[in-house]
């Protein structure tokens, strides 16, 4: 009998490729999702890749008794993916009690429910946001990086709910939890039938980057040049959202099939590999053979001059790894771009 599971957040960038990997590996999925950052139609696109249409309620998380709903409707989830936030660092610090709201609440609702219907694991989607600025001798990051403070009040809602998770699995809540401390995600699925779609103007640099590309924006805006590093711009890991989501079903396996044996483990999820931002743009120029508009500005509050992932521990004990190149994420995100022209979205 299939296994069922409840991804939250299911209709976002994100949660709807890891959907899609889900269905690939022969779970049944039921998505959750207040569509306050993406669109209903976005299942539509899930079936026609997969040929299986995924269940999808519109649940906000915040809403107990309505999560709870869903629960009971459908009494065979074995497990969670753990999505639904709100993820705009700049946006974190002009109103943190909107993040500290969203982020714990929507969690601490899940954990409560959780034993109450047998539900086995949660995978939880963490951010490398929860190392703020690792030491030089510390990067590439591991799992075992001091944990800093947050540069952020997004990267705290990451911490302290992975503090939540611990605290209650020590106290013996039944349920095993892996989180995955993600990098920086970029791309589309290669069909251009799903990717990055935020409502209203991006936060994320690539669905701002391919707009301006596209003629949408008048010009992408570079936070600072002037930071300690080889060309002055910030270093992030990007890693290509399609292997992020394989991440997660390997990560659910470990759980539903008995392979994790502590409570709580942890994973960082990226290519292992650090990329400017100035570099990105070179790299997505080369990759699509188009020029990009950009222009240098002030530093951003709550960015972290650079970091990305040692990740060793998930490529030997998930067998995953990353695949794609950044010019590959690159070209998927440009493609998709492209096709959101060609239905008229944008």
């Amino acid at each position: 009998m299939k296994q069922t599971i409840l991804v939250t957040g299911g209709t976002g960038f994100i949660g709807s490729h890891t959907t899609v990997e889900l269905i690939n590996a022969g779970y049944n999925v039921v998505i959750i999702d207040n569509l306050s950052n993406s669109n209903a139609d976005v299942v539509d696109g899930i079936e026609k890749i997969t040929g299986v249409r995924p269940v999808f309620e519109k649940v906000d998380c915040l809403d107990y008794p309505a999560l709870e709903g869903v629960f009971q409707k459908y009494p065979a989830i074995s497990g969670i993916i753990h999505f639904a936030a709100s993820k705009a660092v700049g946006e974190s610090v002009e109103k943190p009690l909107l993040y500290y709201r969203n982020n714990l609440n929507s969690l601490i609702n899940l954990l409560e429910l959780m034993p109450k219907y047998d539900v086995k694991g949660i995978i939880f989607s963490s951010s490398c946001t929860v190392y703020g600025q690792p030491d030089p001798e510390n990067l590439p990051v591991t799992e075992q990086a001091p944990i800093k403070v947050a540069e952020s009040p997004y990267g705290n809602t990451k911490q302290i709910c992975e503090e939540i998770i611990r605290d209650n699995a020590r106290a013996g809540a039944p349920y095993k939890a892996i989180l995955l401390r993600y990098f920086n995600p970029i791309g589309a699925h290669p069909t251009a039938i799903i990717g990055e779609l935020p409502n209203g103007v991006p936060a994320n640099l690539i669905p701002y980057l391919t707009q301006t590309a596209i003629g949408i924006r008048k010009e992408l805006s570079v936070f600072g040049d002037d930071y300690s590093t080889p060309d002055g711009s910030c270093i992030r890991d990007f890693i290509y959202v399609v292997d992020l989501a394989k991440a997660h079903v390997a990560a659910m396996k470990r759980i539903l099939d008995g392979g994790q044996e502590e409570p709580v483990d942890v994973f960082n999820v990226g290519t292992g590999h650090g990329e400017s931002v100035l570099g990105l743009i070179k790299t997505f120029e080369e990759a699509t053979g188009v020029k990009l508009p950009y222009k240098v500005v002030g530093r951003r509050a709550g960015d972290i001059e650079q970091v990305w992932g040692n990740v060793d521990k998930a490529n030997k004990v998930l067998g995953w790894k990353a695949e794609a190149t950044l010019a590959e994420a690159l070209s998927s995100a440009w493609k998709w771009q492209q096709e959101l022209r060609r239905r008229g979205i944008m």
